[in-house]
């Protein structure tokens, strides 16, 4: 069902990734700036992610000995430095995820640009290196972060949705791994309830999204796909999610054949595949369109906007 799989290590049927987003009470400054210091009890839902649920993280990591990646807002790496430390002793990567959680698409090129910068600073000063992958906030990927990723070096991003395995993303600046996911992998519709951020779903039974997450990994344990989770610690976390997690990683285990690797690891991998000609990803050319498509632009009894 996938027509072009990547050749994984070592006969590998399928990749794996337990990404972790550790906004931390990033996004609740973002969104609340005025009044976050007022929000006592979602402030401590949020730090909660850092102070107790990165530990646990850790722990489960090391007892599987799997190094993954971690997503920190640069605000967050400076706010909470003891992770960032426990992180990378524990052999881990760092990849970007803005300053304070902004959002790409939301912003102008040159303020985009400037907080992409300003986030690289802190991470090459706490970590000693610069960030190979990005994950927009929230997703939100703009028209000119591609640009921006290319100029400042970077080597993938993980922000996007368009496969089941490593695709390019190329402009005329140039080109990046581009390491998708979908919403299905993604904690929050699962597990998110806040008053203070507008989202009361009904959140589902750790047992209830562990079953969806197999699914998922067992369709590209089946067909040779890329199964990247992106959790935060703050929900994912917590002591019976973690709990879930574990028996999730022991499924994979008993199953045999997975590589888990951090996203830098599975990039480098795809663009070693692409240099000796043994694969050949697929090329998504932004952006998809110039504008708003022209179509639009003239009312008729057909078309109503």
């Amino acid at each position: 069902m996938i027509l072009n799989p990547p050749p994984w290590p070592n006969g590998a049927r399928c990749a794996v990734a337990f990404t972790f987003d550790m906004d931390a009470d990033s996004i609740l400054h973002f969104d609340h700036h005025a009044s976050a210091d007022t929000r006592m009890a979602v402030m401590s839902m949020l730090r909660y992610g850092p102070e107790v649920a990165v530990p646990r993280i850790l722990q489960m990591y090391k007892a599987f000995g799997m190094r993954q990646t971690f997503f920190l807002p640069a605000w967050c790496m400076e706010r909470y430095p003891e992770s960032v430390e426990a992180i990378l002793k524990d052999g881990h990567e760092i990849g970007h995820h803005g300053y304070l959680h902004e959002r790409p698409n939301e912003l102008l090129p040159d303020q985009e640009l400037y907080w992409l910068q300003r986030g690289t600073e802190v991470i090459v000063r706490m970590t000693g290196q610069r960030p190979r992958g990005m994950r927009c906030g929230s997703f939100k990927f703009s028209r000119h972060t591609m640009d921006f990723l290319v100029q400042e070096d970077f080597d993938y991003d993980a922000s996007l949705f368009g496969d089941d395995v490593p695709y390019l993303l190329e402009t005329e600046a140039g080109s990046i791994v581009e390491l998708p996911t979908h919403y299905g992998m993604d904690d929050w519709p699962h597990y998110m309830a806040s008053r203070d951020f507008g989202y009361m779903m009904s959140m589902k039974s750790p047992a209830a999204a562990l079953e969806l997450f197999k699914e998922e990994f067992d369709a590209v344990w089946e067909f040779g796909g890329l199964w990247i989770a992106v959790w935060h610690p703050f929900l994912s976390g917590r002591l019976a999610r973690a709990r879930a997690t574990q028996q999730l990683i022991e499924y994979m285990h008993a199953k045999g054949s997975v590589w888990f690797a951090t996203l830098e690891e599975i990039s480098a991998h795809t663009r070693k595949l692409m240099a000796e000609g043994a694969w050949h990803p697929r090329v998504d050319h932004l952006p998809y369109y110039e504008g708003p498509i022209p179509e639009l632009g003239i009312k008729s009894p057909e078309l109503s906007v």
